[in-house]
Order: structure tokens, then sequence, then C-alpha cells
């Protein structure tokens, strides 16, 4: 292991959260470049909704079996046996924990093409009234089923490498799945003339690429894939046990996207279109500095709680959640502000049209209202899982999901679509708050979050006089948008953006922000 990550581990993990966020940040470009392409294919159509509810459900596993449950209870026992240099036994744990994922995966998979018309029914039953949507979702989900196979295999070797202090490979992955995704859309959908089919295939791919870059890195970290068969290993069962908890506690997070995916398929046509795409937008700021720090600060909290180094634990928990503020605050008012230009620029193009950009934008709004809550959680919950404690995580868990049954059922009837995406902000605000209390009362004097407060209050001012800016450019008679033309309002937006960055950067120099000099070191970091 490196030795700068025990001697500064905040440190460390901004160093390591840089590196994610950069590789995350180029995957997220070509993430809106696949979008771009998928919209102008697809639009909202009901070959749209087809798809992503048949690309929703592999990806929904993938969250539960590979990089969710199975990663959150991986990373902390296998960085106990790295913390104590046992790299020998190390590497057995992880290629029995390979072929233990691939074994199971591989029934999973089988099981999911053979049922896929059933999955499909519980998941979107108003898809049933329209038998070619139908039909098309259930086709769509069969092909794309082993892609949660590949990519379980994928996350665990990148919690493996991660563990090890190796980010860059594992960051740089989600690319070929872009890569793949927009070659198969524009290579073979004028040979097969169905867009749909095109990108099921590029998923496919996509997942095999991934999972052919993760290989070489791991034998050159002395973690070879072999079969192995040591189930019986302590830290096998101990993952194991960890893993029950928190597959709960990722089946309560994946049935909140269920449920609302059901719901919506009973509103108007679009309507998972509309919550898909202002979900790709509110994920954009997350991937980037969210989930970067969230993949970041679990090996280090882990080394941290394994070590029983509570001063270590606090400074790198309270940096990133102070971090995160600076970053999010910003993002969350720009995103609300500026939403339908984004879209506009992004989207309206192809099948993607006028109404579509309104529905989506305002979408995205509504998701923007919990950004906070969102990116939050990436932080919040690796802390339990550092302290190998899943089972508070799903306990609020399942508080939150009540929470957004209740609010989506109830907003939904004035709001449509847009009451759903306002549940899950709700919801995710309760489950963010409820956890950080009992985190607090959990390690009592052992976790100092310092910081916090000052650094909230900061951002928040800071955010006000970047908002204050681009509505005062947007008054102003050039800035006026007309959304015609697509070459005039990126002008317009990216004048609009660099000015509110400017503003909150200037504001941040000014009050003497010392997140601004850790995003500096964050953004320049190098592996």
């Amino acid at each position: 292991m490196n030795p700068a990550s025990q001697k500064n581990p905040a440190g460390s993990m901004v160093r390591n959260a840089g590196i994610i966020g950069a590789a995350t940040l180029l995957s997220r470009i070509l993430g809106f470049v696949r979008d771009m392409v998928t919209a102008n294919y697809l639009g909202t159509s009901i070959f749209a909704d087809a798809f992503f509810v048949a690309f929703r459900i592999p990806n929904l596993l993938r969250r539960l079996f590979g990089e969710g449950s199975l990663t959150a209870a991986f990373v902390p026992v296998f960085s106990t046996y790295l913390a104590a240099g046992k790299r020998l036994e190390a590497k057995e744990i992880a290629q029995t924990a390979m072929t233990l994922t691939a074994l199971c995966l591989t029934a999973v998979t089988i099981l999911g093409i053979i049922f896929s018309p059933l999955i499909i029914s519980l998941i979107a039953p108003g898809f049933t009234a329209t038998p070619e949507k139908y039909e098309l979702a259930v086709f769509l989900n069969r092909l794309m089923f082993p892609y949660i196979l590949l990519i379980s295999l994928v996350a665990l070797a990148m919690g493996i490498l991660n563990a090890d202090d190796h980010f860059l490979t594992p960051a740089l992955a989600p690319v070929l799945l872009n890569l793949c995704m927009i070659a198969a859309a524009l290579g073979l959908t004028p040979l097969l003339d169905n867009a749909a089919l095109a990108l099921a295939i590029g998923v496919l791919a996509g997942g095999l690429a991934q999972l052919l870059l993760q290989f070489p890195v791991l034998k050159k970290h002395g973690f070879p894939w072999r079969p192995r068969f040591q189930f019986k290993h302590p830290a096998i069962k101990r993952v194991i046990v960890l893993m029950g908890p928190s597959l709960l506690g990722l089946a309560i997070t994946q049935i909140t996207i269920f449920v609302n995916t059901l719901l919506a398929s009973y509103l108007v046509d679009g309507s998972i279109s509309f919550l898909y795409f202002a979900d790709r937008l509110i994920q954009f700021p997350l991937g980037i500095f969210a989930v970067a720090l969230g993949t970041a600060v679990l090996p280090a909290l882990s080394r941290a709680a394994a070590n029983k180094s509570w001063h270590d634990f606090s400074t790198t928990f309270s940096m990133a959640l102070r971090l995160l503020m600076f970053i999010i605050l910003p993002a969350m008012a720009g995103l609300i502000i500026l939403s339908k230009p984004i879209v506009f620029l992004l989207f309206e193009r192809g099948h993607f049209g006028a109404h579509s950009t309104i529905m989506v934008a305002q979408t995205i709004i509504a998701y923007a209202t919990g950004l906070w809550a969102y990116a939050a959680l990436r932080i919040i919950v690796p802390a339990f899982h550092s302290l190998q404690d899943t089972k508070t995580p799903v306990k609020v868990g399942a508080i939150a999901l009540v929470v957004n049954l209740i609010c989506a059922l109830t907003l939904m009837q004035f709001f449509q679509h847009l009451g759903l995406a306002l549940a899950t902000a709700i919801s995710s605000a309760v489950n963010c708050l409820l956890l950080l209390v009992l985190l607090k009362r959990r390690l009592g004097e052992d976790i100092e979050i310092s910081g916090c407060g000052r650094a909230f209050y900061q951002s928040l001012l800071g955010t006000a006089v970047m908002v204050i800016i681009i509505i005062t450019l947007d008054r102003l008679p050039l800035m006026t948008s007309n959304y015609e033309s697509h070459l005039y309002e990126s002008l317009r937006l990216m004048t609009k953006i660099l000015c509110g960055i400017g503003s909150y950067f200037l504001c941040a120099r000014i009050m003497r922000s010392p997140e601004l000099t850790q995003l500096k070191n964050l953004m320049v970091s190098r592996k």
C-alpha cells in the first residue's frame, strides 16, 4: 500500500478523489454524448421507455450485487488484511470472492433471462396496455441481462484495486461503456433499423470491455484472477454476513426507484423518459464529485477504522463532507436556474422536441432540490460500511422508503412525474439527516465533525451571489434566451456558467475558504 496514504489519510483521500473525479468527468462527458445520440434516435417515445426499463433491471442488479452490497461488504474486510500486511492471504480472498461472484451471478443471469416477461410485468405493469412496448422491453431485457454478470465482476475488481490504493483504471472503466454504446448506436442502427436493439448490443460490449480492462492491472498488483474455491475462509464468511444487511439496504433504495418506475408507467407516455434524462443530468455532479469522494473515502475510512485511528477517521470524514458542500450547493442552484438551456443544448434534436425539453427541465428542478442529500449519502453510508455496520443504513433506508411511497402516491396526484421526483428528494433528505445523527451517536466523542457549519454558511453565501449574477445576466437583452439556435444558446449558457463559477470562487477566496485550496489540490491530483 502507498505509505503516504497511511501518513496523511485525508490528503490521500483528496488525491484519490481527484483521480476518480477526472476520470469520471471524461466518462460523464461521453455519457452526455451517449444520451444525445440516444435522444436523437429514440426521443421520449415508447421505444425509449422500453429500452430504459429493460436496461434499468440489469443496472439495478449491478448496484445490488456488484458495486453496491458486494463492494460495500468486501472492501472493509479486504482492507483489514491489507492493513495487517497479509497480502498472500488477501490474494486468496480476492480470487475466492471473484469465483463465488461469477458462479452466483451466472445463476442470476440465467434466471433473469427465463423470467424476463414476469420481471417487466412487475416493474412496468402499465406496459401491458401497449403490447409493442411490452414485447420490446422483454426482448431487450433478455439481451442485456448478462451485463449484470460482467459488470459485477468489474465492480469487485474495482473494489480490490481501490483497497490497494489504485483508482485510475477502475475510474476509467465506465468510459468504455459509453464508447461502446455510442459506437453501437451510430454503427448498428442503420444496419438493424432499430436503435434500441443497437444500444442493447452496445451495453453488452461495454460490460465485456470493462472487465477485460481490469484483468492486467489486477495481475500487476498481485491479484491475478484464478478460480479458487475456499468458500469457508473466515473473510468470505464475514463478507457474506455483511452483504446481507447491505443487500437489503440497497434493495430498499432500488425498490424506491422501482416504485417510481411502476407509478410512472401509469402516467402519460414519455414519463419514464422524462425521469431518466433528468436523472442523468443530476448524476453529472454526483458522479464527478460525490461518487468520486465516496469511492475514495471508503478505503481511507476502512483503514482508519481497522487501526482504530479515530482522529484520522474524523479528519477524513469531515473533509469529505466540507468539500461536498462546497461543490454541491452551487451545482444544485445552477441546475435549478439553468435546467432548460442545458436540456435544450444537450437533447433537443431529432425525436426530442420542445415539449420534451420543458418536461425534462421541470423534472431536473424537482430532483435537484434533493441533490445535497443524494451527495451526502455517498459519504455517510460508506462511513457506516467502514465500521462494518451494514444494518443501520438498512433500518434508516426502510424509513426513507415509507416516506418516499407516501410522498409519491400523494404528490403524483397533483404533479404527475414531477411528484415522483420530489418524493425522491424528500425521502433522501430524511435518510441523510437520520444517518448523520445516528453516526454521531454511534461514535460519540470518537468522532468530531469539525468545520461543517462554517463551510455550509460560506458555501451558501457564495451560492447566493452566484445566483444573483446569473439572474442579472439573464435579464440583459443580449442574454435573453429564444431556444431557437443551439450555437447562440451555447454561448449564452457558457457565459452564465463561467460568470457564475467565477463569482462563487471569488467569494470563496474573499472569505478564505479552506475548501477552495483543497479543491485545487483535488483538481491537480496525479496518481
